[in-house]
């Protein structure tokens, strides 16, 4: 069965717990090994989860935000590595199909890659300009000879490199300075990657360096100009703190399962029983439920919003990738106090899970612009 033979979320849900199973089994292996999970992003491709997103009217789904958000986090607590791998393809192109940001032809032919297997991610951060949500300009450069623009430059934390196929990067017109974005195919000559993941968190997202040696693309690839719509609001970013609440999730399945079975002989009966124990469940259950809530309201939220409304959601979007991340964060760290010394084992789960959630700190929005933002919310409405 593929997610194209499905016709609800339930129905979809129920497939992804399926494959989210399998890359639970793998997940281990790849973040001791540092590798990057194939097998898992194949398996996403087979059952054409990597086109839901792509809208109706160009052979997809079309899925909505909230039910984007609850598969990208129902596969995270299998693999987070893997979810937030594919997050971005499924994101960005949730995004383009939305805001009808590039030109319907080329937007159109990507639609058909897409759902003919073909990922793609967004490569914008640079060395010295750091996130792209702080305002950097790319020292990446594009001069356009001809009907050709010929680019140099390199990019980081181009997640899911070993298996992208297409490459939308951030660029700086050398004539003008207009910062614009290029669809680049991998098959170009000039494009490389160039192994340089080495985070101990997320170590399966294959986040490596994209090299670009002139490197020579059509003007129609000239896809868009980013000063036209980079203060809009980015429903699709959700995919990021719904892939850190599913690896909270798994934390605390696993922190129930070890108490309900461990019994110190120093007391009666599994730990499971014991208040202090039940008491830091609690703390994770309410902290989920704080996720869950406020998560899936902003995503509900937007998907009944008009473009307008949308304008507004920014602070609110914000917010809720701070609260589940931070709350991730927390949760887990409670798994492993129940769990106790076993839970920093390099065989244990919960050490990969710890090191997995502090990533999203470094994931967009930061922190200290969302509080800068609900701040000025606050001065203003007085």
């Amino acid at each position: 069965m593929n997610f194209y033979e499905t016709s609800s979320i339930e129905e979809r849900l129920v497939l992804m717990e399926e494959l989210s199973k399998q890359f639970s089994q793998r997940a281990h292996q790849v973040d001791l090994d540092g590798s990057f999970p194939y097998e898992n992003i194949q398996d996403l491709k087979k059952t054409r989860y990597t086109a839901l997103t792509v809208p109706t009217k160009f052979g997809g789904k079309g899925i909505s935000l909230y039910e984007l958000v609850r598969l990208q986090e129902k596969m995270a607590e299998g693999d987070g590595a893997t979810s937030l791998s594919i997050g971005w393809h499924m994101g960005i192109v949730f995004n383009l199909s939305e805001k009808e940001l590039w030109n319907e032809t080329v937007f159109a032919e990507l639609c058909e890659k897409v759902l003919s297997g073909h990922l793609l991610n967004s490569a914008q951060t640079e060395p010295k300009t750091g996130s792209p949500t702080r305002g950097g300009r790319p020292e990446t450069t594009a001069k356009k000879i001809g009907d050709e623009w010929i680019i140099n430059g390199r990019k980081t934390y181009t997640t899911m490199s070993p298996m992208l196929d297409l490459f939308i990067v951030s660029a700086t017109i050398h004539e003008s300075n207009e910062v614009v974005n290029f669809l680049i195919p991998r098959t170009t000559q000039g494009v490389e990657i160039e192994e340089t993941w080495d985070s101990i968190a997320m170590r399966g997202t294959g986040s490596h360096d994209l090299i670009l040696k002139n490197v020579q693309v059509p003007n129609q690839y000239l896809v868009e100009k980013l000063n036209d719509h980079d203060k809009k609001t980015n429903g699709w970013l959700l995919h990021i703190p719904a892939c850190y609440l599913g690896i909270a999730k798994s934390a605390k399945k696993y922190a129930i399962e070890f108490a309900s079975s461990y019994s110190p002989n120093s007391i009666t009966g599994p730990i499971i029983e014991l208040p202090n124990v039940q008491n830091r469940l609690g703390e994770i259950e309410l902290l989920l439920m704080q996720c869950e809530y406020f998560l899936y309201g902003v995503a509900k939220q937007w998907d009944f919003s008009n473009d307008q409304e949308k304008l507004k959601l920014g602070p609110a979007l914000g917010a809720a990738k701070l609260t589940v991340t931070n709350n991730a964060i927390k949760i887990v760290d409670l798994a492993m106090r129940i769990v106790g010394a076993q839970s920093l084992s390099l065989k244990n789960p919960l050490q990969r899970y710890y090191r997995d959630v502090r990533a999203g700190l470094h994931n967009p929005p930061m922190d200290d612009m969302t509080l800068k933002s609900l701040a000025t919310i606050s001065i203003n409405n007085q």
